[in-house]
């Protein structure tokens, strides 16, 4: 694909995503200049490894993170500067404000997600479907326009086994369905909401009422089926529970609420989404890089013993290429005032 980079796709133990490997360059200063002399070659690759790309040997980006806005910069026009929105100041990069920390030690203090219950499958293998395993989205889906790729950067990973980045590919888990299914969710559509505005699952089982909220606050209309604006492939675009709208949702026109028709058919589509050959798991090593794309991948964090483990990770989000979907349309998380709705973590 490029004289700098070999593509190794895929990888192995899943059906989908690729390893980008500098042919000669040697560091992340040396790969990073490779790749802003190709400018359209990480988006090529991101594409070919069907939503999920991995580069590695990247140390020098935990000594000068500016390396990581250059290699974002290179997969859209927009980096979100998480000092504009409403994060909290404890996820805060200290110099470079496009990087939101993720790391269960101070200032941070993002606890990891609670382990599977029960911890392995039936079989004894590491638990990745749903609803076995929980957790799965895509980010900031609550956003209309939402955004394109995400990159995460292992500055202190965990032990392996544990703190894993598990992720399912919409496009391989669509055409896979039955023409029956695909003609029945091509056109539904599905309501996101922001996970703490009192409207996801959990909150509606409590009978409480939800919270008023702001304009830019709201839930968000998405496409169950999304056309990629690059490959022109169809993807299921949803999230589980912890990321849907159950109180006017999760699907609209359909039965709402827990239990209701719009969740059978939400939980059938994600189970299905998550099945085995649609996954790959990600263990950890100090200077990986993770880039996925947001438009036809869900992924979900798991455990780890953050009582004894130091974890240490660094996120950028990329938008500027929703599809004709979204065409000129306003930022549905900026209040008229200037206010953001804030990044989930």
């Amino acid at each position: 694909m490029s004289p700098s980079f070999e593509l190794e796709t895929p990888l192995p133990g899943a059906n989908f995503a690729g390893r980008l490997r500098p042919v000669a360059a040697r560091g992340a200063h040396a790969i990073v200049e490779a790749a802003e002399r190709e400018p359209g070659l990480l988006t090529e690759a991101l594409a070919k490894s069907e939503g999920l790309l991995l580069i590695q040997g990247l140390d020098e980006i935990a000594r000068e993170p500016e390396l990581l806005l250059r290699l974002s910069r290179l997969f859209g026009p927009e980096i979100e500067n998480y000092r504009e929105n409403l994060t909290p100041p404890n996820f805060w990069h200290e110099t470079v404000p496009e990087i939101l920390v993720l790391s269960n030690k101070p200032p941070c203090l993002h606890k990891p997600p609670k382990r599977p219950d029960p911890p392995l499958t039936a079989d004894g293998k590491f638990p990745t479907q749903f609803p076995h395993r929980k957790g799965w989205h895509t980010d900031q889906s609550y956003r209309r326009p939402p955004p394109d790729v995400s990159l995460f950067y292992a500055v202190t990973p965990v032990a392996k086994e544990a703190g894993q980045t598990i992720f399912a590919n919409g496009t391989l888990a669509y055409e896979a369905l039955s023409s029956e299914l695909k003609a029945k969710v091509d056109k539904l559509e599905g309501l996101h909401c922001y996970s703490a505005y009192g409207r996801n699952r959990e909150a509606a089982l409590k009978g409480e009422t939800p919270p008023p909220l702001e304009r830019h606050q709201r839930s968000q209309r998405q496409p169950v089926v999304r056309v990629h604006p690059v490959t022109g492939r169809r993807s299921l675009y949803i999230c589980e529970q912890g990321q849907m709208d159950f109180i006017d949702g999760p699907i609209i026109g359909m039965e709402k609420g827990p239990n209701g028709d719009g969740e059978k058919l939400l939980f059938q589509l994600m189970k299905h989404m998550t099945s085995r050959e649609f996954i790959y798991v990600h263990e950890w090593t100090r200077g990986d890089l993770l880039v996925w794309d947001n438009r036809c991948l869900v992924h979900a964090a798991t455990w780890y013993d953050a009582e004894k483990e130091e974890r240490l990770m660094w996120r950028t989000t990329v938008s500027g290429n929703p599809g004709a979907l979204y065409a000129g349309e306003k930022k549905s998380w900026i209040a008229e005032g200037g206010a953001q709705q804030s990044a989930a973590m």
